[in-house]
């Protein structure tokens, strides 16, 4: 990831409190390449899934979006990811 902007990093800050809002700019930013983060769709779809896991509708309807673009296992490794954030994200809170 080159350096990112101001945007990017509090919503890394705010996603790392469970805010959906954040999970769901930061799937954003991935999946168009924006606000410097290069296009990345395994994390865009993390970021997805972790906005709709939190309530965010439109999260599900992108993550779907992108998914056709995807091979199985890059969907696998954007699962694995977002498995992996939930459980260190418990691990700060406990």
């Amino acid at each position: 990831m080159r350096g990112t902007d101001l945007l990017v990093a509090t919503c890394l800050a705010a996603a790392a409190q469970g805010d959906g809002n954040a999970f769901f700019d930061l799937g954003v930013a991935f999946s168009t390449g924006s606000h410097g983060v290069d296009c990345d769709l395994v994390e865009a779809h993390k970021w997805f899934n972790l906005a709709a896991v939190a309530g965010h509708d439109e999260a599900a309807l992108c993550r779907a979006d992108i998914s056709e673009e995807m091979t199985a296992r890059e969907i696998a490794e954007a699962q694995r990811r977002a498995r992996e954030w939930i459980a260190a994200s418990s691990r700060r809170a406990a």
